[in-house]
């Protein structure tokens, strides 16, 4: 999940994405315990969704505008020349 694509959710849709994020981690961590968990990375990625997910919601909270950067595209060398 991009920061991009959050900033474009509602506030109802960020919070019950947050909850359900909330909830796979800990699904995930029982899991870890447990030895079953196949995907170790994906409780990184949710941890970082979460903390987008949270920091959308306190610039909302705070009425800040942050507008999200567009990622430039690389320069190809062979049209230059």
């Amino acid at each position: 999940m991009k920061i991009v694509e959050v900033r474009n959710f509602t506030d109802s849709e960020l919070v019950s994405k947050k909850k359900d994020a909330r909830q796979e981690y800990f699904n995930l961590r029982l899991q870890q315990q447990t030895g079953a968990l196949e995907k170790p990375s994906r409780l990184n990625d949710l941890r970082k969704d979460v903390a987008k997910l949270e920091t959308v919601i306190s610039e909302r909270r705070l009425k800040l505008k942050i507008k999200s950067r567009v990622a430039k595209k690389p320069v190809d060398d062979k049209k230059k020349k």
